[in-house]
């Protein structure tokens, strides 16, 4: 089963999305701007994508460019950040199975087939 962290505004996210439907996936698609992880879930999304928290922030976003750029944070500070702002998690992540991948740019998504 294929699920996808998604949020349909993202042009990123939707091309991975579609992606996924090209291939003839219909995953489950959370929106996670809509319902949020909880620390539980935000963990095992970054052990299956072998990351640590700050290697999947977006920091083009200007909440992070306005609190967060150029400030140390330890992983855990970081965890929090991110649980409480979910707009700067990367998307869309797609899980399947042990592994995940950031679907950015879309094809990066044929690695989990």
């Amino acid at each position: 089963m294929y699920k996808i962290y998604h949020n349909p505004r993202c042009k990123k996210s939707r091309a991975g999305l579609q992606y996924l439907k090209e291939k003839g996936v219909n995953p489950e698609v959370i929106e996670y701007l809509k319902t949020p992880l909880d620390e539980s879930e935000l963990k095992d999304i970054l052990v299956r994508l072998h990351k640590k928290p700050t290697e999947i922030i977006r920091t083009q976003e200007s909440i992070y460019k306005s609190d967060f750029k150029g400030k140390n944070f330890t992983d855990e500070e970081w965890m929090k950040i991110l649980l409480e702002n979910p707009k700067l998690i990367q998307r869309p992540i797609v899980v399947k199975g042990p592994k995940a991948i950031i679907g950015d740019p879309a094809d990066e998504i044929e690695a989990l087939f």
